[in-house]
């Protein structure tokens, strides 16, 4: 099937805890859309949805999948050696079908010389898609609130080469409801870049101690130093790509890379962005969205 008249706008990663949730959002708002994914049995069913397969790195599927749509949503590939290159590939064939606009979930910092490695990759799939001719939007996500509790190992300890630096944990819900204000009407948002994160920025020495007071249990940081930072996790097998980007999510911490309270969330969302503790806390009741 390549002919959509009623849906203009594609959603991607729509199994996945960020493009599921854009999704269920633009459902809420009764707008129409196509829901790209690798497995079309594994998408949501949404009142208005249509699911259609396609993974970035085939180009063909995806030119049928993205024909005749206005916007689309484009959340990241999952980390791979090779996701810098599934990016261009989704970018190329989206320009190819005649996409007009671009909403893509980047990193904030997103830089070519950025400390958190992955956040490279971020920067040149923003550039890719500048350079593609296509109207865009850029979100720039701080990271993940609901990642908190696990970076902590089975002893309550998380460990990493932070020091005393800050991030500004934001919550997937609070992105979904920055990017379904943004695909609702996109044009009011073309060539913006905007930084999402959470109310406050947090040492992870203040991150452990919210952890343990809505868990009930104890959670505390041990800064390592970034020698020890590999050794911890050399037993893991992962290949040297994957090893650099735990450890310079940690060092990016350091850096004051991932410091710094945005003002975007209440400004797209119309409500205050939402502190760690209620996000950890609506996880454990299953009150999340």
């Amino acid at each position: 099937m390549t002919d959509f008249p009623e849906s203009t706008l594609v959603v991607t990663g729509a199994t996945g805890r960020l493009g599921g949730r854009v999704a269920r959002r633009l459902a809420e708002r009764g707008m129409a859309q196509r829901l790209l994914v690798r497995n079309p049995e594994r998408a949501p069913e949404l009142p208005g949805a249509t699911a259609i397969g396609g993974s970035y790195n085939d180009h063909d599927a995806v030119v049928r999948g993205l024909s005749g749509a206005r916007t689309v949503f484009m959340v990241s590939a999952s980390e791979s050696a090779n996701r810098l290159d599934q990016h261009r590939a989704f970018v190329d064939a989206a320009a190819e079908a005649g996409v007009g606009h671009l909403v893509y979930v980047s990193f904030f910092g997103a830089a070519p010389d950025a400390v958190f490695t992955l956040a490279r990759d971020h920067f040149h799939t923003e550039e890719h898609i500048r350079a593609s001719g296509m109207a865009y939007t850029f979100l720039r996500d701080n990271l993940y609130a609901g990642f908190v509790p696990d970076l902590a190992g089975e002893d309550g300890v998380i460990r990493g080469p932070a020091g005393q630096g800050r991030a500004a944990f934001v919550s997937h819900d609070d992105i979904a409801d920055a990017a379904a204000a943004v695909l609702a009407r996109p044009a009011g948002h073309a060539g913006a870049v905007y930084d999402l994160t959470g109310p406050e920025s947090l040492t992870l020495d203040e991150a452990a101690e919210i952890v343990s007071e809505v868990l009930g249990r104890t959670v505390t940081y041990h800064p390592e130093t970034v020698e020890e930072a590999y050794a911890s996790r050399a037993s893991y097998g992962a290949p040297q790509w994957q090893l650099d980007a735990w450890v310079s999510t940690y060092t990016a911490i350091a850096a004051g890379r991932l410091d710094g309270v945005s003002d975007a969330v209440p400004r797209l969302t119309g409500h205050p962005a939402t502190p760690l503790a209620d996000v950890i806390r609506a996880a454990r009741g299953g009150a999340g969205r």
